[in-house]
């Protein structure tokens, strides 16, 4: 059984209004692992999952999900 990590980053960013370009900037990605990200190619590291997390003041567990 193979399981994915599934994300909720483009939620969060579409709720905040937030570009692909800022959040990368504001947590020192480039826009490309953002986008990578958002369409599931890329799973982050807990540093990077952890700055994202509090870049949107929510928890890991809610931004990415384990799905099977």
């Amino acid at each position: 059984m193979s399981e994915k990590v599934v994300n909720y980053l483009q939620e969060f960013r579409a709720k905040k209004n937030v570009t692909q370009e800022i959040l990368a900037k504001s947590i020192g990605v480039t826009r490309q692992t953002i986008i990578a990200i958002e369409k599931g190619n890329y799973t982050p590291s807990v540093l990077l999952a952890l700055k994202i997390a509090r870049y949107f003041n929510t928890t890991i567990e809610k931004l990415f999900t384990i799905s099977k």
